[in-house]
Formats: C-alpha cells, structure tokens, sequence
C-alpha cells in the first residue's frame, strides 16, 4: 500500500510539476534570432559581394572540382599507373586538400567577422527588446536555446518575436536617420 501511494506521489509529481513550471519560462536562441533578422541577411549578402571573398569562394569551388577530378582519374587509372605516378598524384591532391582548408578557413573567418559585427550592432537593441519582452510576457526563468536543452514547446520561444522586434527597430532606426 505504501509503495502504490509512493507511485501516485511520483506521479503527480512529475505530471503536475511542468505544468506548474511552465508558467514564467521562456526560451531564446539570441544567435538564432539576431542572424534571421534582414540587417544579418543583408549584411551576408554584401559580404558575398565582396570581391576578396567571392574570389576565395570561387577558387574554393575550383580547387575542390579540381581535387575531385584528380581523385576520380587516380581511381580509374589506378592499375596502369606506376608507383610513382600514384605517389605523384596522392601527394597533388593533398596540396589541393591543403589549399582548400586555407581557403575554408579565410571563408569562415569572414564569415564569423560579420556575425560578430552583426552581434556588436544589435547588441544593445537586443538586450533591450528582451527586457521588454521579459516585462510584457512575465518571464521569470528565460534559458538559452542551446545542446544542453534537449526540449522546448515552441510556444515558450522567444526567438521569433527578438527577431521581429529587431527588424522593426533598425527599420524605424534607418527612417529615423532618412
């Protein structure tokens, strides 16, 4: 008899309790939210204007159809080729591979560059709009949207509405500035 009024406890416990706790919590993914707002898409889209980065996205593309085509050959030919031949061409395609990475990582560095100007800019805003939010909405709790959050209802998220509010206010910011 104990032990089935144990059960129920745990039960109600862990029925009732997310219930209760959902009241006052909120989720967010502030990265999320402020590289989906139009100033992050068009700032990436003048980022890829730019004609160093475009020109290292082409040769990236360039160098990997070239080390691909590379790869292909020594497969088919693999049997008619010498021992040098093969050394010769493994040892091309990893100064391709090498050349590839090089360029990745230039590629990701801008890429990560203009995210964090992005991030600098809206900074402020965000952290404005937020507390807005956690006033209007009555947060108590508001957790990161991150690996360590295995599930959220959709309707506790925030992010949507940061961006929203993000978008609205550089708009009225750019015709305030008009």
């Amino acid at each position: 008899m104990k032990n089935m009024i144990k059960i129920y406890l745990l039960s109600f416990i862990f029925i009732a309790t997310p219930l209760i706790a959902m009241d006052g919590i909120a989720v967010i993914d502030m990265r999320t939210a402020v590289l989906s707002t139009q100033a992050a898409a068009d700032a990436f889209k003048a980022l890829e204007e730019d004609p160093d980065y475009s020109s290292n996205l082409e040769e990236a593309k360039s160098i990997q159809a070239d080390r691909q085509a590379m790869a292909e050959k020594l497969q088919k030919d693999f049997e008619t080729l010498s021992q040098e031949q093969v050394a010769e061409m493994q040892r091309d395609i990893q100064e391709k591979g090498q050349d590839l990475e090089f360029l990745a990582g230039k590629i990701q560095q801008a890429q990560e560059e203009t995210a964090a100007k992005i991030f600098n800019d809206t900074g402020p805003e965000m952290q404005k709009i937020i507390g807005e939010l956690i006033a209007a909405k009555q947060i108590k709790v508001l957790l990161s949207k991150n690996e360590a959050l295995l599930f959220s209802d959709p309707a506790l998220d925030l992010t949507d509405d940061v961006t929203s509010m993000l978008d609205v206010a550089a708009s009225e910011a750019s015709s305030q500035t008009d």
